[in-house]
C-alpha cells in the first residue's frame, strides 16, 4: 500500500465514478481500476458496489474512508507542524552554550533576535565542550556557542570571537597591582584550573606549557565563577576571561603580554545535516550580532 494508492481510492470514494476519477487524477481508467483492485486485494475485502459505470462505497469502503481522511489529516498536521518549526519567523531554534556564556552573550543574542522575531522560539541548554560537541552529533541540538579548540570532522565550526583570558589573583596578592604580567612569572604559584569536562582546563594546561612550565594544579572547578572564587581566597591563580559574573571585591584581572592568553569562541553544528531557514537566518544573525559588538568595543 503506498500513498497513491490511498490518493486514488480517496478520489474514486468522493467522486464514485471511475472514469471520472481518473480524468480527475490525470491517469488512465484502466491504471486506476488496477490500483483499486490492488488495494482491495492487499486489504482482503472490496470496498466498492459497482452498479453499472458507478460504484459505490460499501461498508468496508467507508469504514476504510474515515481512517484514511483521519490519516490525511494528521498527515496534514504534520506538514503544518513542520512549517511552524523550520519557518523563519515562526520556528524553533534548539541551541547549546558554554556556561560561561550565559551570564551575558546568550541573553542578549536571544533577545535582540527574538525583537526581529517575535515568534521564533529557542531551547536553550548549557554544557561543556564535549557534552556540546555530544549533542551536536546526537541531533540534540541544532546550533551551538563553543571554544574553537579541538577539531572534529563531523563539526562545522565558523570562528566568530577570540576572547582574551587574564591572570585572576585575589586582590591582596602582589601582581594585582600590575598593568600586564609576563605567564611565566606565576610558573611557582598554585594553579586553579578546570575540570576535565571544561575545555578551559585544556587551554591553561597548553598556555603555560608554551611559557615554559607545567602548571602546578591544587584546585579543579568546575565552572568559572568557582575558579575565580577559589582565586579570590587565595589558594592560588588561574586564567578565566572577562565576565560580569566575577567578583571584583575579591579579586583582580591582570593582562597578560607572553603569551598571548585567548580562546576562540566559535558557532558549531553538525556537517552534511539539513538546517531549516529559521536555523539559517539565525546562523546570518550571530554572525552580524557578534561583529557589531566587537565594533562597539573598539
Amino acid at each position: 500500500m503506498d500513498w497513491h494508492q490511498i490518493n486514488y481510492f480517496r478520489t474514486v470514494a468522493t467522486i464514485q465514478h471511475i472514469t471520472k476519477a481518473a480524468k480527475e487524477l490525470a491517469i488512465s481508467q484502466p491504471a486506476l481500476s488496477r490500483s483499486i483492485a490492488k488495494l482491495e486485494d492487499e486489504l482482503g475485502v472490496p470496498l466498492f458496489d459497482r452498479k453499472g459505470r458507478r460504484i459505490y462505497l460499501n461498508r468496508y469502503g467507508k469504514m476504510f474512508l474515515r481512517r484514511v481522511e483521519e490519516s490525511i489529516m494528521q498527515i496534514e498536521e504534520g506538514k503544518r507542524e513542520i512549517w511552524r518549526e523550520t519557518h523563519p519567523d515562526h520556528g524553533t531554534i534548539s541551541l547549546s552554550f558554554l556556561p560561561s556564556l550565559g551570564a551575558s552573550v546568550i541573553p542578549e543574542m536571544v533577545s535582540a533576535y527574538q525583537k526581529e522575531h517575535p515568534h521564533v522560539k529557542f531551547q536553550l541548554a548549557q554544557s561543556s565542550n564535549r557534552q556540546i560537541i555530544h549533542q551536536l552529533k546526537e541531533r540534540q541540538a541544532d546550533l551551538a556557542l563553543i571554544s574553537y579548540y579541538q577539531e572534529d570532522e563531523d563539526i562545522l565550526c565558523f570562528p566568530l570571537v577570540t576572547e582574551e583570558l587574564f591572570l585572576v589573583v585575589a586582590n591582596d596578592h602582589p601582581l594585582a597591582s600590575m598593568e600586564m604580567v609576563e605567564l611565566d612569572m606565576v610558573k611557582d604559584e598554585p594553579f586553579i584550573s578546570f575540570k576535565e569536562a571544561n575545555e578551559l582546563g585544556t587551554i591553561i594546561h597548553e598556555l603555560c606549557v608554551s611559557a615554559g612550565f607545567t602548571p602546578n594544579v591544587v584546585f579543579e572547578g568546575e565552572d568559572i565563577g568557582t575558579v575565580a572564587g577559589l582565586a579570590g581566597a587565595r589558594l592560588g591563580v588561574s586564567l578565566v576571561p572577562d565576565l560580569k559574573l566575577l567578583d571584583r571585591e575579591k579579586v583582580t584581572l591582570v593582562p597578560v603580554s607572553s603569551p598571548v592568553c585567548a580562546r576562540e569562541l566559535g558557532l558549531a553544528s553538525l556537517k552534511n545535516t539539513y538546517q531549516s531557514p529559521v536555523v539559517r537566518e539565525f546562523i546570518t544573525f550571530v554572525q552580524t550580532f557578534i561583529t557589531e559588538k566587537q565594533n562597539q568595543k573598539e
